[in-house]
C-alpha cells in the first residue's frame, strides 16, 4: 500500500516514505563523485585538483534548484493540504519555468566569466586550464542540473519519490558507463573533457526525464501545464527556500575559502585532499539532505491541515532518526578512512597520508551534521524562512569562516579539519535552541 502525506507515520511508514529521497541523494551524490574518481586514477592529481577546486562555483548556480525545490515544495504541499490541487499545480508549473530561466541566464553569464573567476580564486597554470574547461561544459547543461535538484523535491509532493529514485538511477548509471569508456580510452589530453561530457549529459537525463514526466498526463498529485504569475507566492518561496539556497552558496563559498587556505598551507596536494573528504562527506551529507527533503512535504502537508499531533510524532521520530544516524556515520568513517582514502588517491602516499590523517579529524563532523541540516530544512516546510535562513547562514558563513580563518593560525592545517568540526558542533546546538523556542509557536 502507497504512504500518502494524510496518513499518521510510524517509524516504519516514515522510513519507507523517505526511504526513496535518502536513497535519491546518495545515488546523485555518488555518481557525482564517480568524476572525482576517474579523473584522479586516470588523468592525474592536478586535472582532479582542479575539479575539486571549480566545483563550488558551480553549486552557486545551481542552488537556484534547491531554492525553488525547498521553499516551493512548502508552498504547494500547503496548498495541497488546503485541498486546493488545481492552485498547487499551477505554484509547481511557476516555479519550474522560473527555474530553468534564471538557470539559462546564469549560465551564459558565467560561461562568459569562468576564466576571470578561476583566476580570480587562485587558479593559475595546468589548474586554471583544466578547471575553465571542466566547468564551461557542465555551464552548458546547468538548467537541466537545476531542473534535476527542483524535481527531487517534487517529486516527492507528488507522492512519488520511487519515481524521482528511478530518474537518478538511470542519470547516475549514464554518468559512470560514459566515464568509464570516456576517461579510460581516450588520450590522456581529452580526459577531463571525457569525464565533463559524462556528468553534463547525465545531468541532461537527470532534469530531461522529470520534465517529460510532469509535462505528460501522470497519476501524481503534480502536473506541468499553464500558470500565471504569482508574485506573493514567488516571494514566499524564495524566503522559504533562502535558507537552502543560502547553505548551498555558503557552503560553495567556504570551500574555495578552503581550497585558498589548503593551497597555502599544503599546495595541490591539500585540495586533492579535501576533495577526497568532501566526496565522501557529499554522500553522508545527502542521507540528511534526502531525509529532509523526504519528510518536508509531510511537514507542509500537516501545518496546512493544521493536524499539529502529526507535525509533533514526525519531529520526535526524526531526531531520534538524526542521531542513530550521525553516531553509525562517524563510526563507519572512523573505521574505513583509510581504504575510503586510498580510492582516490592510493597512487601517491603523501598525499595519501595528508588525507588520511585529516579524515580522522574531519569525519567527527557527521555527528552533528544532520541537525543543522534537518532543522532548517523543518522550518523551511513550516514556511518559517527567516529561522531557517539564520540557522543555515550562522552554520556556514559564520561558524564555517570563523573557524577556517583562525584555527589554521593557532594549529597548522589541522586547523582547517576541525574548522569543519567545531561549525557542525555550533550548528546543532543553534538548530536544538530554535525547536525549543520556536515550539509553541507552532504547537509541535
Amino acid at each position: 500500500m502507497n504512504v500518502q502525506l494524510s496518513d499518521h507515520f510510524s517509524y516504519g511508514k516514515l522510513i519507507k516514505f523517505t526511504l526513496p529521497s535518502i536513497a535519491m541523494m546518495i545515488f546523485s551524490s555518488i555518481y557525482g563523485i564517480v568524476d572525482g574518481y576517474f579523473v584522479s586514477n586516470f588523468a592525474g592529481s592536478t586535472p582532479f585538483a582542479a575539479v575539486n577546486f571549480i566545483f563550488p562555483f558551480i553549486m552557486i548556480i545551481s542552488t537556484v534548484g534547491f531554492m525553488f525545490g525547498t521553499g516551493g515544495t512548502a508552498i504547494v504541499a500547503k496548498t495541497l493540504g488546503e485541498n486546493d490541487r488545481e492552485k498547487a499545480n499551477e505554484y509547481f508549473s511557476l516555479f519550474t519555468y522560473i527555474s530553468f530561466g534564471l538557470g539559462a541566464v546564469f549560465s551564459i553569464l558565467a560561461i562568459i566569466f569562468i576564466r576571470p573567476i578561476a583566476t580570480f580564486l587562485g587558479a593559475s597554470g595546468a589548474l586554471l586550464e583544466n578547471a575553465v574547461i571542466y566547468a564551461t561544459i557542465l555551464l552548458i547543461v546547468m538548467p537541466f542540473f537545476i531542473l534535476q535538484l527542483l524535481f527531487q523535491s517534487f517529486f516527492v509532493t507528488a507522492e512519488k519519490p520511487q519515481l524521482g529514485f528511478i530518474v537518478i538511477v538511470i542519470a547516475g548509471i549514464s554518468n559512470i558507463i560514459l566515464d568509464a569508456v570516456l576517461v579510460t580510452l581516450l588520450p590522456y589530453e581529452y580526459k577531463l573533457i571525457g569525464a565533463a561530457v559524462a556528468t553534463a549529459v547525465s545531468q541532461l537525463l537527470g532534469g530531461g526525464l522529470p520534465l517529460i514526466y510532469f509535462f505528460s498526463k501522470n497519476s501524481s498529485l503534480l502536473r506541468l501545464g499553464k500558470t500565471k504569475f504569482y508574485f506573493k507566492a514567488t516571494i514566499k518561496a524564495l524566503v522559504n527556500g533562502s535558507s537552502e539556497f543560502m547553505s548551498n552558496v555558503s557552503m560553495s563559498l567556504v570551500g574555495m575559502l578552503f581550497n585558498i587556505q589548503l593551497l597555502k598551507y599544503a599546495g595541490e596536494n591539500g585540495v586533492s585532499a579535501y576533495g577526497v573528504m568532501m566526496y565522501v562527506s557529499m554522500v553522508f551529507n545527502s542521507a540528511f539532505i534526502g531525509y529532509s527533503i523526504g519528510t518536508a512535504p509531510i511537514i507542509g502537508y500537516n501545518f496546512g491541515a493544521k493536524n499539529n499531533k502529526e507535525l509533533k510524532n514526525v519531529l520526535r521520530k526524526s531526531i531520534v532518526f538524526t542521531i542513530i544516524v550521525g553516531l553509525a556515520m562517524v563510526v563507519f568513517a572512523e573505521l574505513l578512512n583509510v581504504p575510503l582514502s586510498k580510492i582516490f588517491v592510493g597512487y601517491n602516499k603523501e598525499l595519501l597520508d595528508l588525507t588520511v590523517s585529516g579524515f580522522k579529524i574531519f569525519a567527527l563532523c557527521f555527528l552533528f551534521m544532520g541537525f543543522a541540516i534537518f532543522g532548517s530544512g523543518f522550518f523551511t516546510a513550516l514556511s518559517d524562512g527567516l529561522t531557517s535562513a539564520i540557522i543555515s547562514f550562522l552554520r556556514t558563513m559564520v561558524f564555517e569562516v570563523l573557524a577556517v580563518l583562525l584555527l589554521p593560525l593557532l594549529i597548522g592545517i589541522d586547523g582547517i579539519w576541525y574548522s569543519v568540526v567545531i561549525a557542525e558542533l555550533m550548528a546543532c546546538v543553534l538548530s536544538i535552541l530554535f525547536i525549543i523556542i520556536k515550539k509553541k509557536m507552532y504547537n509541535y
